[in-house]
């Protein structure tokens, strides 16, 4: 589960110009906002539905009524392992409180700075390139429109996204990742 905060409803002054065989669509540099909004999704890892609501903010009421809503749609008799990274609004009193009184929801926060090993951040990624970068909304409304249809033609056939690399693979990458920062901060601390 996270957040998309501030998803920009943008019109573009001229329209897009549509691609053709051998050109790339076009569109220009500017655009008018008409707002924003901010995209809750709880993924289900096992099967790729997505769980998803809009509001103008994401504060701990927001979240809160999210979470009401993946309650209700999860089955009563499954556990909820709640994936999400360490952001403060996730750590509110009211949220702890709610969290206590659910024994069957389990929380599981992401490293710091490591928020993409939750699977719904690439759920981000499908429907930014699918849907809001592409799109054009002239209201905030027809931009959470457009995001609850994407939701609901993604549930129609949903499938879990697969990690490509194999464990070893990403720890190795990890690991060559923090050499070479151990290198670049041994190469700046001796002043070169």
């Amino acid at each position: 589960m996270d957040e998309k905060s501030q998803i920009q409803a943008l019109d573009r002054t001229p329209p897009l110009v549509p691609m053709r065989p051998g050109q790339a669509e076009r569109r220009t540099h500017d655009y008018t906002r008409h707002g924003t909004t901010s995209l809750f999704a709880a993924l289900d890892i096992a099967t790729g539905a997505v769980i998803g609501r809009c509001d103008p903010k994401h504060r701990s009421t927001e979240f809160r009524k999210f979470l009401d809503q993946v309650e209700k749609a999860v089955p009563p008799n499954l556990d909820v392992h709640l994936v999400m990274d360490n952001y403060a609004t996730h750590k509110t009193k009211p949220i702890r409180d709610w969290l206590l009184k659910r024994p069957r929801w389990h929380v599981h926060f992401t490293p710091t700075g490591a928020s993409w090993i939750n699977q719904v951040e690439r759920f981000f990624a499908l429907i930014t390139d699918k849907q809001i970068r592409r799109g054009v909304h002239r209201s905030t409304q027809a931009l959470e429109r457009d995001i609850r249809a994407f939701i609901e033609a993604h549930n129609v056939d949903p499938r879990p996204f697969r990690w490509t690399n194999s464990a070893d693979d990403i720890l190795a990458a990890i690991q060559r990742f923090c050499q070479g920062t151990q290198q670049i901060r041994g190469t700046t601390e001796s002043g070169h």
